[in-house]
């Protein structure tokens, strides 16, 4: 589905980009290219029925239920940046102050993660955004934004909101946080280890980034 960060960040003092052409990068690092998107008021609001659905916050996350709902939603997009750190430094991070985490129930399972960023009041990320394989279509995207879009606007102090997504996500990222009020105002390129070789994601996942080197 749609998520923000894919990558950690990659120091990049030992290879030089070029930003006129074609890079050559060493076998076992992935590359991506992110758009950075924001609003800064609320946008109409595009009908999603689904009563099937509810969003339940996660007062007291724990790493290994957490862990296993990220690689569900994300293991497809590469997502890896909250299963190569210690339970101790995700715990962390997942309870510092301002940082809001939900969960999307369906039939009493978790079916999707929503994660915003308050730590700056005025300046709102969206951290995670995501379902599950099969509850990918059917408005269960659309739903879960306006439940996002809900809790940041309600809140008077909300003056921006923001997210990056990249191409190792789903084709369609882009054109749903554009159409759901976002707009792009940057790109950045981003590089790291392929999470695939190390084991923390199976060799088979995220087919549409081939995987080289190993």
């Amino acid at each position: 589905m749609i998520h923000s960060p894919a990558f950690q960040g990659l120091a990049m003092s030992t290879l030089s980009v070029s930003l006129s052409g074609y890079t050559d990068l060493p076998a076992g690092k992935i590359a991506s290219i992110v758009t950075y998107l924001e609003m800064h008021e609320r946008p109409e609001a595009r009908s999603a029925d689904r009563p099937d659905l509810s969003l339940q916050r996660v007062t007291d996350p724990e790493p290994h239920a957490y862990r296993a709902l990220f690689r569900r939603i994300g293991a497809d997009w590469l997502w890896f940046g909250r299963l190569e750190i210690s339970d101790e430094a995700l715990t962390e991070i997942l309870r510092k102050p301002g940082n809001e985490i939900y969960q999307v129930i369906r039939a009493g399972e978790p079916v999707g993660l929503l994660e915003l960023d308050f730590a700056d009041p005025s300046d709102v990320e969206l951290s995670y955004f995501g379902l599950v394989p099969e509850m990918l279509g059917g408005g269960a995207g659309r739903w879960l934004m306006n439940q996002a879009l809900d809790l940041v606007w309600s809140r008077p102090q909300t003056l921006r909101f923001w997210v990056h997504t990249c191409t190792a996500d789903s084709q369609k990222a882009v054109g749903f946080y554009r159409s759901s009020g976002f707009s792009a105002y940057k790109r950045a390129i981003e590089i790291a280890d392929d999470p695939r070789l190390s084991g923390l994601l199976p060799e088979d996942v995220a087919p549409h980034v081939p995987l080289i080197g190993g």
